[in-house]
């Protein structure tokens, strides 16, 4: 209990100073900066809400207690009555605090930049990175999100090999990093003939959105072609050279954007994701230097890693993380992704406890 009330007067004094931060005048000429300060304060709303309705419940359970004392029965029985109601109370607020206070990343109030790769499997992993976007796109409309498509390569049957779109609201990367990994389908084919499962896979990769103060980026480190957009099969579907491709050439990174009919359009989407993937290098190079043991025993999230799988006959979605499996693929893949979603932020958050009681904040 004193552990709670520590960390939500924590959460308190936060708010506090970023309500101070936001209100300096100043800051009307930093619109960025004072996008970014409020979706932290926003970040924060919901444990605040918590903590206020849980001082009010321990404060009513005590008076509660107090009244078993009454010589009056009548008294005593009510009270009993209210300790058990306000004792539950309590327990399920301090259930929500548990997943309110979970470890906040530095970058949990940023945008994302969501990647989805079709790995092994052809046209089926195609297919299931088809499946994956308008997972995700569904739970954005769910919670509010927003969703620009920066660029994709899409295939004849109606997949992607692959797509890259931007997701912005509140949240957004506190969320979604728990979706980074391999994510596996099983399921028998359109095209499968004799009824057999087959296994496929697809990356997903979650950035925080970079702004251009984060990464030193030199003009001259960069190689930028222009050519053509070309559709699914190889056919041209554009008449002029709008298409952009960028190469950061001291990291070999090469972005490539054709979505868009204007070549200004589409060179500006490629550098938001090229700034988002070298933020991304140097985040990873600082944590290897400063926490790789504990960032091992937590679980990095690589891409190499299996996360989940989608089995379409047993209508199942295991998380492999969380150990936890959820009967109810067709509602997951229409975007319910929240109790999947606070099962791992709970079980990672637990492993990172574990391996490192300071780290929280």
């Amino acid at each position: 209990m004193a552990d709670y009330l520590e960390k939500i007067s924590e959460a308190e004094e936060r708010a506090s100073a970023l309500e101070a931060q936001l209100a300096d005048p100043g800051l009307a000429q930093k619109p960025t900066e004072y996008q970014r300060l409020g979706k932290q304060l926003a970040l924060e709303r919901p444990l605040l809400e918590a903590g206020s309705r849980y001082r009010a419940t321990l404060s009513e359970l005590e008076g509660a207690r107090e009244m078993l004392a009454d010589d009056d029965p009548e008294i005593t029985e009510m009270a009993r009555g209210d300790v058990g109601r306000l004792a539950a109370d309590r327990d399920q607020i301090e259930q929500e605090l548990r997943q309110l206070l979970v470890p906040i990343d530095a970058n949990d109030a940023r945008n994302a930049i969501l990647e989805i790769r079709a790995g092994t499997g052809g046209d089926e992993a195609a297919l299931f990175a088809g499946d994956l976007f308008r997972m995700y796109h569904r739970h954005a409309d769910r919670v509010g999100w927003q969703l620009e498509r920066m660029s994709a390569s899409d295939t004849p049957a109606g997949g992607f090999k692959e797509i890259i779109v931007l997701v912005s609201g509140t949240g957004v990367f506190r969320d979604l990093k728990y979706e980074r990994g391999v994510h596996r389908v099983q399921r028998v084919p359109a095209t499968e003939s004799q009824g057999r499962v087959h296994t496929s896979t697809v990356t997903v990769a979650v950035l925080p959105e970079a702004e251009e103060v984060d990464v030193e980026l030199n003009s001259n480190d960069l190689r930028i072609d222009v050519m053509r957009a070309r559709g699914p099969g190889g056919q041209s579907v554009n008449t002029t050279d709008s298409a952009v491709r960028i190469t950061h050439l001291p990291t070999g990174l090469v972005v490539t954007c054709q979505d868009e009919k204007s070549q200004h359009k589409n060179k500006a989407k490629a550098m938001k994701v090229l700034l988002s993937r070298l933020l991304e290098l140097e985040q990873q190079r600082t944590a290897d230097e400063r926490a790789s043991e504990r960032r091992q025993q937590v679980g990095s999230g690589e891409r190499s890693e299996k996360i989940r799988t989608y089995n379409y006959a047993q209508n199942r979605v295991t998380d492999h993380r969380a150990s936890v499996t959820l009967h109810k693929l067709e509602q997951i893949l229409e975007g319910d992704l929240d109790e999947l979603l606070t099962a791992v932020r709970l079980d990672l958050s637990e492993t990172f406890e574990s391996a490192d009681p300071q780290a929280r904040t």
